[in-house]
């Protein structure tokens, strides 16, 4: 999975897009791939994206039943470090793989990383979370 990653991740950066993340189906039917740019993703630019990936994947014979390229959406994943660097002062939910202080789940405003540790403020102090014991961390939309 990891050098299809890098692959998909090179043809989306070659289009001048992000790559988020990519999600597959466990016998590789589906394979979801979230694209992102700074101006937001139009339906135009994951058609792009999804008939260069499509090319790429004949030329390389990867075998997927169903492709789906999308943005993010509101509650967009963080998952890089310089995600978490990006979004600082953003609303965030993240669940981390060990409890810290009895409790996975935290919900906060996102300070950044420091030092290795995703560094969240939940209102009763700052919570350092060592970037590696982050499990799943996504940015809480606004209404």
């Amino acid at each position: 999975m990891q050098k299809l990653f890098e692959l998909i991740g090179q043809v989306v950066a070659g289009l001048g897009f992000e790559l988020v993340t990519v999600e597959g189906s466990p016998r590789g039917q589906l394979l979801r791939v979230f694209i992102d740019i700074a101006r937001g993703v139009t339906v135009d630019d994951c058609e792009a994206v999804s008939n260069q990936l499509t090319r790429v994947f004949e030329v390389e014979n990867i075998d997927f039943g169903r492709l789906e390229v999308s943005s993010p959406g509101l509650d967009r994943p963080l998952v890089k470090p310089a995600d978490f660097e990006r979004f600082a002062g953003a609303d965030i939910r993240l669940r981390t793989r060990i409890p810290i202080g009895n409790q996975r789940n935290f919900t906060g405003v996102l300070k950044g990383l420091r030092d290795g540790a995703v560094v969240i403020d939940t209102g009763k102090g700052e919570f350092p979370v060592a970037f590696d014991d982050v499990e799943k961390a996504r940015l809480v939309p606004k209404f």
